[in-house]
């Protein structure tokens, strides 16, 4: 075997190990900015609900002024919802952010019960543009909740799935909370009777 025919295999065989090597890291480079887009997929889906929750707080206090005026002996309800949206406004998280939508979601249902025992509350143009807005903006936190748990689910299994495991292990990928109802009020069917 001549020198040239050993040094052109051994350029050849130097040649696919560096093709093989600008792959790899070429791979490693495509797995790392898939889940970075991922992440933040995520947190753009989170600030989605936040702003929906913050037109949710910001209506409240408006909706439990109105009330007062009809209802004041009713003030342990009042307190309660003030006191739920004080504690969800507060949440960081999505677990914690869960609970305390969950409990001010029953606040809420009370007060409205409220306008049943109150005709002329039920009747009050500002409560009821009020109520209607409250409920628009429940529609669109539903389906803000239901984007960011989707894109979670994309997120998380992209993280968990094989090769992009070792990628996120090595960069410090975690896994992300869903935002799930936690009260056991929230999960059943409302009953509605009539009189």
């Amino acid at each position: 075997m001549s020198i040239d025919a050993f040094a052109m295999g051994w350029g050849l065989a130097a040649g696919i190990a560096g093709g093989i090597l600008l792959l790899l890291i070429l791979t490693l480079i495509g797995m790392y900015n898939g889940l970075v887009s991922k992440r933040l997929q995520v947190r753009s889906a989170w600030a989605q609900i936040d702003v929906q929750l913050k037109r949710r707080y910001d209506l409240i206090p408006n909706l439990v002024e109105t009330v007062k005026g009809y209802a004041s002996h009713e003030k342990s309800t009042l307190e309660n919802v003030i006191k739920a949206r004080n504690a969800a406004a507060s949440a960081h998280g999505a677990a914690e952010a869960g609970r305390a939508e969950g409990a001010l979601s029953g606040a809420l249902r009370q007060l409205f019960a409220l306008s049943e025992a109150y005709p002329e509350l039920k009747a009050n143009t500002n409560f009821q543009q009020l109520s209607e807005e409250l409920s628009s903006t429940e529609n669109k936190i539903s389906h803000s909740r239901q984007h960011y748990n989707n894109t979670v689910e994309i997120y998380n299994t992209s993280i968990a799935t094989f090769p992009a495991v070792m990628v996120a292990g090595m960069f410090g990928f975690r896994e992300e909370e869903f935002f799930e109802v936690t009260s056991e009020a929230e999960r059943q069917a409302p009953r509605v009777q009539f009189t």
